[in-house]
C-alpha cells in the first residue's frame, strides 16, 4: 500500500499528539522490538519511534525503513531522530480505524 500526499499529510497530523512509545538503542532491532512495533501498529495504526544516541547502526532513516519492512508498514515521516509508522489495523471494527482521505483521480 503506497500513501498518497494527502494520506501521509493526514497522518502526519495525527502524529503530532500522540507519544514515542518505540525506542532503538544500542541493542538495534531485534525480534522484541519487532513484536513491541507490530503489536502497537495493531492496536493504534499509528506509531512514533525514535533512534537513541546510544545506537551506532542506525539513522532515523534506516531504522523506519527496516522496521517498516520487518512490520509490513509504512514511513510516514522521519524527523530528526523520530519517525512515525502507519499500518491499517486489521483487528479494529472497521468505524474505529483510522480514515484515510481517498486517493483523488488524477486528471489529463
Amino acid at each position: 500500500m503506497n500513501l498518497t500526499s494527502k494520506q501521509r499529510a493526514q497522518l502526519r497530523g495525527l502524529a503530532n499528539g500522540i507519544d514515542t512509545i518505540l525506542q532503538i538503542g544500542k541493542d538495534g532491532i531485534g525480534e522484541n522490538l519487532i513484536k513491541q512495533a507490530d503489536d502497537a501498529l495493531e492496536a493504534r495504526e499509528l506509531v512514533k519511534g525514535r533512534v537513541l544516541d546510544n545506537n551506532l547502526e542506525y539513522d532515523a532513516w534506516t531504522a523506519a525503513a527496516a522496521l517498516a519492512k520487518a512490520t509490513r508498514s509504512e514511513v510516514v515521516q522521519v524527523i530528526g531522530t523520530k519517525f512515525v509508522l502507519y499500518r491499517e489495523s486489521h483487528s479494529k471494527p472497521k468505524e474505529k480505524r483510522i480514515q484515510l482521505a481517498k486517493p483523488g483521480r488524477k486528471r489529463a
